[in-house]
């Protein structure tokens, strides 16, 4: 299993805790650490916009990347979803073997 980081942002208001939880107990993720009261500018519809948001950064491996798309874009907010994956060049050790056990079907 390939260890990856996949990001996304979701609105302030949005219930990020319940989303973490459901992807951390599906075993499609190792862990989600929330960013709270991240500030974006962007361009939206051919205007600049400005929002708080919250940021989820998610660990997980390559071969779930799949299934966790799906899962994230069924409850996201938005109607174009962030989903950026990110590989990892070095993960080693005890969390290496803690992540992926995270994710090992049981």
């Amino acid at each position: 299993m390939t260890p990856v980081i996949v990001l996304t942002t979701v609105s302030e208001s949005f219930d990020a805790p319940a989303m973490a939880r459901e992807l951390v107990e599906r075993r499609l993720v190792a862990c989600v650490n929330i960013v709270e009261s991240i500030n974006s500018i962007y361009r939206w519809q051919g205007k600049i916009e400005q929002d708080g948001e919250q940021l989820l950064i998610m660990k997980t491996v390559d071969e779930l990347v799949g299934e966790l798309k799906e899962a994230v874009f069924a409850r996201h907010p938005y109607e174009v979803p962030e989903f950026v994956v990110l590989p990892i060049d070095r993960i080693e050790g005890p969390y290496r073997d803690w992540l992926l056990e995270s994710v090992a079907p049981h």
